[in-house]
């Protein structure tokens, strides 16, 4: 019964038989390997877009740090909500990797929204030498919370950003989740939605550590390679990255890994909904926001289950906890069956 993280998964099989198939023979180092030329050949198929530059790294700090990086200047701010990962959960490396551009912080407690967007730019001094300016918008798909931007959603935000000559990034650590989610092409939710640069994930998706930084505009290649280099995060022996991502693309995979979690996740909030319990925000990926009674926290604790929980145990028994559940692939029916054999809200 683990729920903590879909990082916290197994490597999905189509990924661990390309990993064991390149370790055979000699391959060029740094990205050079040929496995590479089609890991760019295959992700430019999926984002229908045959210009883009394509860089694999291995967090997806990584990415989205160093994506942002080339669009920013030190002097200058990048937008994003108050919950996104590049604020709550990456030790200020944006600003590290940036040279020292600060975040702006979108007040939400979910999806970043196009009217405060706009006031937030709108507050920037653009031209006040005394002021940070504006530099560019992170969004967040998956959100933090579970939730999805819907693609016209993802488009009057990138519309804001757009009319202040502002570049997008999106970070896209569950990417495929999100895709599934809206039934839609990895096109449509990137590029022909007015986005940038996008952090195609792999991680929390089946691969053992891997994330794409896929570029539709190729003039920012060589000043990437050069900021990958300097940072520490190009791997010699690149072939191993290449070929994990080549395994996650090879016939779809990464959408069939989306879907599972996504369905087990579903499977989950029904039963959850059925036992009563309360969800902070609606499903629509494969994590989880819901509060139920410390009493049954208790229960779950003593019967193994592993998920994040937002509040201590002890103190009374009907006091509401809320709880974060993230479903991955490998979790089957039987695991969430047991979940909620133990789970009782009256």
């Amino acid at each position: 019964m683990f729920f903590a993280s879909d990082n916290s998964g197994p490597a999905h099989p189509s990924v661990m038989n390309r990993v064991v198939a390149a370790n055979t023979g000699h391959q060029m180092a740094y990205g050079n390997d040929t496995i590479m030329d089609e890991v760019r050949t295959r992700i430019r198929e999926v984002f229908e877009a045959p210009e883009a530059a394509v860089y694999l790294v291995a967090t997806g700090t990584a990415a989205n740090v160093l994506a942002l990086a080339c669009y920013v200047q030190p002097w200058q701010t990048i937008y994003c909500s108050k919950v996104a990962h590049i604020e709550v959960d990456e030790c200020n490396a944006p600003e590290f990797y940036s040279g020292g551009a600060k975040l702006k912080l979108i007040d939400t407690d979910n999806k970043m929204m196009p009217d405060a967007l706009e006031a937030a730019i709108q507050g920037t001094p653009r031209g006040d030498v005394h002021s940070a300016q504006p530099g560019a918008v992170s969004i967040t798909q998956v959100t933090e919370r579970g939730s999805v931007h819907s693609l016209e959603e993802l488009r009057n935000l990138t519309a804001v950003a757009k009319r202040h000559d502002l570049p997008v990034h999106l970070d896209g650590a569950r990417f495929a989740n999100a895709m599934v989610a809206l039934g839609c092409s990895a096109a449509d939710m990137s590029w022909k939605s007015g986005v940038d640069v996008v952090s195609f994930g792999g991680t929390k998706n089946g691969c053992m550590g891997v994330e794409a930084v896929v570029f539709f505009d190729p003039a920012k290649a060589w000043e990437f390679e050069l900021r990958r280099k300097r940072g520490a995060h190009l791997f010699s022996k690149h072939r191993f990255l290449s070929a994990q991502m080549a395994g996650y693309l090879e016939d779809d995979t990464f959408i069939q890994i989306a879907r599972q979690a996504n369905e087990n996740a579903t499977y989950l909030a029904a039963g959850l909904k059925a036992a009563g319990a309360t969800f902070l925000h609606e499903p629509q990926a494969n994590m989880l926001f819901v509060s139920f009674p410390r009493r049954v926290h208790r229960t779950l604790a003593a019967a193994g289950a592993r998920y994040e929980r937002h509040g201590g145990m002890e103190g009374p028994d009907d006091t509401l906890i809320s709880s974060r559940l993230v479903c991955d692939w490998s979790i089957g029916r039987d695991q969430i069956d047991t979940f909620l054999s133990h789970f009782q809200v009256p």
